[in-house]
């Protein structure tokens, strides 16, 4: 009678599954399809942060004509949703997050939804499937890009249905507000995501 030199299978699977520490994340949410109980708290706290951060809002623009384009946070809280638990969290987040406001501003925050839906969902994904330093910067430009485009896209078509402008004058603010407005609107979400986001994920994991 033979006996099998095979190692244990248990054994065999650890050993099949090397660590990459650019890769341990230990939240398990972005990678787990179970509605946990922790998951469903995590989202939730970061719902009540985009919420507390999106009543947060200054100028950031310095011509006083344009003061009524106003910067909040927001965004950045999204972007770390999304980062530490994967896209769908991103997506939540990014409609939850604005719920306060449906009730005060309906078009605004439908802009609000849209431009945070285009910057935190594709920069989650890029993030997921290249999970390094430079997969968040590749995820933070390409949101970033995108959500340029849906804002001014949006503006052009949502500004003139609740504010009575034409078309004409929304696209005459593009260059001299819009663009410069949001350049610097996901300059400071992508920067401030990208500085915070370990020391959070590090006390996400604890």
């Amino acid at each position: 009678m033979s006996v099998s030199s095979q190692p244990n299978s248990a054994d065999s699977s650890n050993a099949a599954k090397p660590t990459r520490p650019d890769l341990a994340h230990s939240t398990g949410v972005a990678d787990s399809g179970r509605w946990s109980t922790r998951r469903i708290a995590m989202y939730a706290l970061f719902v009540a942060l985009a919420m507390a951060t999106s009543f947060i809002s200054f100028p950031i623009l310095p011509n006083p004509a344009f003061s009524f384009l106003k910067y909040d946070p927001s965004g950045i809280v999204c972007l770390i949703a999304g980062f530490a638990y994967g896209p769908a969290a991103a997506a939540i987040v990014s409609v939850l997050g604005f719920v306060p406001h449906v009730f005060m501003d309906p078009w605004g925050t439908l802009m609000a939804v849209l431009v945070a839906l285009t910057l935190s969902v594709p920069a989650a994904l890029i993030y997921r499937h290249v999970h390094t330093r430079k997969g968040a910067v590749i995820g933070l430009v390409v949101g970033a890009l995108l959500a340029l485009v849906a804002a001014i896209a949006g503006n052009l078509v949502i500004t003139p249905i609740y504010t009575g402008w034409p078309v004409s004058e929304v696209a005459a603010i593009i260059v001299p507000a819009l663009l410069p407005f949001n350049l610097i609107k996901f300059v400071i979400h992508g920067v401030v995501t990208f500085l915070v986001y370990k020391p959070i994920s590090n006390l996400l994991n604890r």
